[in-house]
């Protein structure tokens, strides 16, 4: 760290020296441009940058199926606007992986191909994303898949089973948007400007969307049993549909504390978010009480499906446990 005292010059203008060290880094000399960033009490400086596309190149030699999906996802989290993925010779295996990954990324398209790379470029403006309604969509259809989940189980509605598995990649894609934006505001002051949120109320809101797709994963969890699974007896069908609502009202309260703008209402609902969850602990003690009497495999398939509500609920807490950093007083 160093510092500077600050000097006033013409009598009304404050100005302060940059160490030369940090501007020769950063191509910073006489006549050239630097923007400030205010953030609360701090003042962000950062050298101005043309507007430009970040590139980044991955070699992705050996890498099929999971492997290379995941590459593709890292390289778009990471921030880059164009993306190129070389190899000495791309095969069709790898094409197709990169098209599925592609297609499952908000923006992310295919735009050259040759037989030793395919390019993929991210064609969404960052200021017209919106993390806040990514999170709440991500709300919205988190919550309705784990609704859903247990509705298929209970009525033995396999189709509709299948549906919630499918809308899981709705709530994965959203979610990695809503990385790309937390990191490109961690590295960028200037994209923060872009979205209309501090680097703060952006990780608030990344810790956020990474609690619903955790709900969404465990509604597909709950899905994927209940494609395996007869209709559960009547008592331990009532008593999931309990664990469920106990769960899934954690998981409302806790994001309505989570968006609201008043502090001391954000409190309030939080604190009762908090405090909601041992009514869901209530319930999974009741379920597992109940699945002793069943047959030794079903009563395992369904323990999943507690555990999988049990969980819920506690990602539920964790956004409570935000949602009161959010709204606590700032040092």
């Amino acid at each position: 760290m160093e510092t500077r005292k600050v000097q006033v010059t013409g009598g009304s203008t404050y100005t302060v020296s940059l160490p030369k060290e940090w501007a020769t880094a950063n191509g910073i000399s006489g006549g050239s441009v630097v923007e400030f960033h205010p953030e609360e009490g701090s003042l962000l400086l950062t050298p101005r940058k043309e507007e430009e596309h970040t590139e980044g190149t991955l070699d992705i030699t050996g890498l099929t199926d999971d492997q290379l999906t995941r590459a593709v996802m890292m390289m778009y989290v990471s921030g880059f606007d164009i993306i190129t993925l070389e190899t000495p010779r791309i095969t069709a295996d790898q094409r197709r992986t990169i098209r599925r990954a592609a297609q499952g990324l908000v923006g992310l398209e295919v735009i050259g191909e040759t037989s030793e790379h395919v390019q993929l470029r991210d064609l969404l403006d960052s200021s017209e994303l919106s993390i806040h309604n990514a999170v709440t969509r991500m709300r919205l259809v988190a919550t309705t898949m784990l609704s859903d989940a247990v509705e298929a189980l209970v009525e033995n509605d396999d189709d509709l089973a299948t549906d919630v598995s499918q809308r899981d990649d709705d709530v994965n894609r959203l979610y990695y948007m809503v990385s790309r934006v937390f990191r490109s505001v961690l590295r960028d002051p200037s994209a923060a400007a872009e979205i209309g949120f501090d680097r703060e109320t952006t990780f608030d809101y990344h810790s956020c969307a990474r609690q619903l797709e955790r709900v969404a994963d465990h509604a597909s969890k709950i899905a994927a049993n209940a494609q395996t699974l007869d209709a559960p007896p009547e008592e331990v069908a009532s008593e999931l549909q309990q664990l469920h609502e106990a769960a899934d009202t954690v998981i409302e309260q806790a994001m309505d504390a989570m968006l609201a703008d008043d502090s001391e209402e954000a409190t309030r609902i939080a604190t009762e978010a908090h405090e909601a969850v041992t009514a869901v602990d209530d319930h999974v003690r009741e379920a597992d009480t109940l699945l002793l009497d069943l047959e030794p495999q079903q009563a395992q398939l369904l323990g999943l499906v507690v555990d999988s509500l049990s969980r819920a609920g506690d990602y539920g807490g964790n956004i409570a446990e935000s949602a009161l950093q959010k709204a606590a007083p700032k040092p």
